[in-house]
């Protein structure tokens, strides 16, 4: 199982603190006779450290390229399909909302749902609502960032951090070319992201479908 590199650090100092832990029951119970203590906090604590561990795994997929589709650029579940207006970008113009709720088991790593020019990105400071919150695409911590495909449709979508997700990185610069299902950032324990297209595109999931990053088309662009 390969580790993505943004959880290295999280996981060396998960592992110290266990150890850390261990010892100190170890030490507390060392004179007595409670051995099944001892072996079953060692036994929990081996288990929450890989399962630390898993999280930050980095899942080997087939890249697929197809200009006229909209890939999921994370794994989760569809919690929003919606016609919106946003200010930010797109000059209060209505476009389609997809939302995909990040659970703590997912695999966090975050991908381009589409190729072309990043035009945009800008990262938001800003609260730690739970991530399924309808203020939570506007009132928490996000980065938003925009491509541009080769045909002109501009697709903003936003990492947003939630009530345990307090980390987001992103790679995007402004002016970069991505390929599509590429990855673009990580989001660090349970979180979300919000994609932004225009109207007119056929959507092809529902509320509730779960989805896997680069390999489940969200929409069809026309």
């Amino acid at each position: 199982m390969k580790i993505n590199k943004e959880g290295y650090k999280i996981i060396f100092i998960t592992g110290i603190i266990c150890l850390l832990i261990w010892g100190f029951i170890y030490h507390l119970l060392n004179n007595r006779e409670d051995v099944g203590v001892m072996w079953l906090s060692a036994i929990v604590l081996v288990m929450f450290w890989f399962f630390i561990v898993s999280f930050f795994r980095e899942p080997r997929r087939v890249k697929i390229h197809d200009a006229d589709l909209v890939f999921a650029p994370c794994d989760g579940r569809v919690v929003v399909t919606e016609l919106v207006t946003d200010d930010e970008y797109f000059g209060n113009r209505e476009v389609m909302q997809i939302s995909i709720f990040m659970s703590i088991t997912n695999v966090h790593m975050n991908w381009f749902p589409v190729g072309g020019i990043v035009k945009y990105f800008k990262y938001h400071p800003g609260r730690f609502l739970v991530a399924w919150h309808p203020k939570s695409s506007t009132e928490n911590e996000r980065t938003t960032t925009v491509v541009e495909t080769e045909k002109g449709h501009e697709i903003l979508f936003r990492q947003i951090a939630g009530v345990v997700a307090r980390r987001i990185v992103s790679y995007m610069k402004v002016g970069n070319a991505v390929k599509q299902n590429d990855v673009c950032g990580f989001i660090k324990f349970g979180s979300r992201i919000d994609l932004l297209i225009p109207k007119e595109s056929e959507l092809l999931v529902e509320i509730g479908d779960p989805v896997v990053g680069t390999q489940t088309p969200l929409a069809r662009l026309k």
